[in-house]
Parts: C-alpha cells; structure tokens; sequence
C-alpha cells in the first residue's frame, strides 16, 4: 500500500476502496454478492473485524480491524486481489453483460500504468486506511459510512439500504453480521 500505511494492524480502521475510474461495477447484483461473502470469509478465515460496511456502486467503505495474531494489511491486500480476480471472471463470463467490452477495455488501461498488474486492474492501489483513535472520529465514520445511499439519493433512511450495515446498527438485522461499536462504551 502506497501513501498511507497501517502502523497498528489491530486498531480500528475507516477504509475505502474504489473501482479504477470510479466504474458502477456494483451496481449488478452478481459483482456485489462477490464482495458481500469475501466480507464473511475475510470475517470467519482471514482474522476480520468488520464494524461497519456500505458497498455503493463504485465503492465500498469499512471499519474494520485485524484480530490478534493477524494483520490489517494483508486481509485488504488478500481481499482486494481475491475480489478483482473474482469479479474480472465473472464479467468475463457473463455473455449478458452489456458493458463486458468497455469494462474490460478500461480495466486493461489502467493495468498499463501499474506494475503490479499482468492485464487488468480492478481497484485502485490505495485503501486510505485511517486510524480512528477517537469516539468522535469513530462516531464520524460510522455516520458517514452508513449515510452515503441516503446522501446519494439512493433512499430515505439509512437502515433501508441493503448492502450497509446501518441496519445492522438501527433494526439489529443485516445481509452480513458486524460488530456493533457501542459508542456509549468508548
């Protein structure tokens, strides 16, 4: 990871990963059932900690941190390739896929400029881990993670938009379960 690095691979973390020019991949359900159950595997195989989720259609923002014994950065560098690989296959295979061509084609373009890459980048490199070592800055987080539909425009209430973990938080019920961070504790 590039910019920002994860000193403390245990704290808790606000983090962001972006589909490379910002492309609307989620917003086919096949791409983010993807991203849901990497989520739970990360959660039960790779040591996640997962706090709060909201998967929009060009991104997705966590609060997350690694169990003891485990670190931060390698479950986002696995969850990140795992995902790219994953999704790129299915938008491979998937002869329905009106935007197949133009995907692939941009994918492929900003592999050129990285590396790392052998043919096609999904994510951009940076995740912008940000430590949060405050009630305030958690609470901001959470906040602002689970408001983006709404602020999108996308639906009224937070606890309405399925692929957040607001409703986890507000009807004590979510596609994928997180730990609830109880603010009143902090």
């Amino acid at each position: 990871m590039h910019g920002h690095q994860i000193k403390n691979q245990n704290a808790l973390h606000f983090l962001t990963f972006t589909v490379v020019g910002w492309l609307d991949v989620f917003s086919r359900e096949d791409y983010r059932k993807i991203i849901m159950e990497s989520l739970q595997y990360c959660q039960k195989e790779k040591g996640l900690n997962l706090f709060a989720y909201v998967l929009m259609t060009n991104h997705l923002h966590l609060i997350a941190s690694a169990k003891t014994g485990y670190e931060l950065s390698n479950i986002i560098r696995d969850f990140k390739k795992f995902t790219a690989k994953k999704i790129i296959q299915s938008i491979l295979g998937n002869s329905q896929e009106s935007r197949q061509e133009w995907m692939l084609r941009l994918f492929k373009y900003y592999a050129k400029y990285n590396k790392n890459n052998q043919l096609y980048q999904f994510w951009q490199q940076r995740s912008h881990p940000v430590e949060l070592v405050s009630p305030t800055w958690i609470n901001q987080k959470l906040l602002y993670i689970h408001n983006n539909p709404v602020k999108a425009g996308i639906v009224k209430q937070p606890e309405y938009y399925l692929y957040s973990s607001a409703s986890n938080y507000l009807l004590q019920e979510g596609l994928i379960e997180v730990e609830i961070i109880d603010l009143g504790l902090l």
